[in-house]
């Protein structure tokens, strides 16, 4: 027979509070587990290493309207650097933004990169624990303020960071890119001459060669800018994989197409200004085109320069978190119109 006991005395309400403390602190500070290891992160102080890299054989002359200044291979001893899917040039700085949002600054003084920064991003949709969460795919910088926006697949949102993604300063998920596919949002952004953004889905409508994009009136993470659809069409069968405005104002877009064998094929279009509006069908034109053997790896980035008359064009490759693909920054100058 079990015996009976009289209840415990109840304990001082202090000692219930340390109690408590103890138990939720751990839950306050540990995000939810999602099932899936944690998104890696980057370090505060990693160091970049550049060297020269050509494709086999050497560059040609010309590739369509682009001439090839040079290409670096970069590298760095942390397992979360690459995956670079955005870029933008500011200030003599090469920022590049991860698809797990993470981003390095790179300082370029002549042929020479030297190391800025690095880390994660200090905000984003969800709790950051997964890649779902932070599914960083497309980066606009003001050059003026150096303010930052990147746009977030899977979110399907768009956030502003301050210079050097010092902190978190503004957000917002449109309603005009509510319907994009979940792994398809905002996979390319640019910021036009007169302040307007311009956002295009990855995926589309392969039938009619049509794919969703939105054109903002201003600041796009601000809550009363307006957000208006228009269409895009891209040259051929490739996808879009980011954008950038001309110092005109035309757009060019960077393409990719995955050929098997880890092989990409890269295409470059540009888009008149005139046919940026609202509902409007932005019809691109090829201007060079990297067959696998010239390129080979899936270029997801690309920004614009001016250098005294001339325009140079930057692309950088995402090597999908794999330490055996390259990681390519490559410099090119735009060809005048004869």
């Amino acid at each position: 027979m079990t015996p009976i006991r009289p209840p415990a005395a109840p304990l001082p309400p202090a000692r219930r509070r340390a109690i408590a403390a103890a138990v939720l602190l751990p839950l306050a500070v540990v995000p939810t587990w999602s099932g899936e290891p944690q998104l890696k992160r980057l370090g505060t102080d990693v160091v970049v290493h550049a060297r020269a890299w050509a494709p086999k054989g050497g560059w040609p002359r010309r590739i369509g309207r682009l001439e090839p200044i040079g290409a670096v291979a970069l590298t760095a001893d942390d397992p979360a650097f690459g995956s670079f899917s955005g870029l933008a040039l500011w200030r003599g700085q090469a920022i590049l933004l991860g698809d797990g949002g993470t981003f390095v600054r790179l300082a370029i003084r002549g042929r020479t990169l030297t190391t800025l920064g690095s880390g994660s991003l200090p905000g984003g949709p969800g709790t950051g624990w997964a890649k779902a969460d932070r599914d960083s795919e497309s980066l606009a910088v003001d050059p003026a303020t150096g303010r930052a926006w990147v746009g977030f697949e899977r979110a399907n949102a768009i956030f502003r960071y301050a210079p050097r993604f010092a902190r978190t300063e503004s957000w917002r998920a449109p309603r005009a890119m509510a319907s994009w596919r979940t792994n398809s949002g905002a996979e390319s952004l640019a910021r036009l001459p007169d302040g307007r953004f311009v956002a295009i889905a990855e995926a589309g409508d392969w039938a009619r060669r049509e794919w969703p994009a939105v054109l903002f009136s201003g600041d796009p993470a601000a809550p009363g800018t307006r957000a208006m659809r228009l269409r895009y069409r891209p040259p051929r069968t490739v996808v879009p994989s980011d954008a950038t405005a001309l110092p005109d104002g035309d757009l060019l877009v960077v393409h990719r197409r995955w050929d098997g064998l880890l092989n990409f094929t890269v295409r470059i279009a540009r888009v008149p200004a005139a046919s940026i509006r609202p509902g409007g069908l932005m019809v691109a034109t090829e201007i060079a085109h990297f067959p696998p053997h010239l390129l080979g790896e899936n270029a997801e980035g690309i920004a614009v320069t001016r250098e005294g008359k001339d325009t140079m064009v930057w692309l950088v490759t995402d090597n999908d978190g794999a330490f055996y693909r390259r990681t390519i920054l490559a410099k090119f100058r735009l060809v005048p119109d004869q």
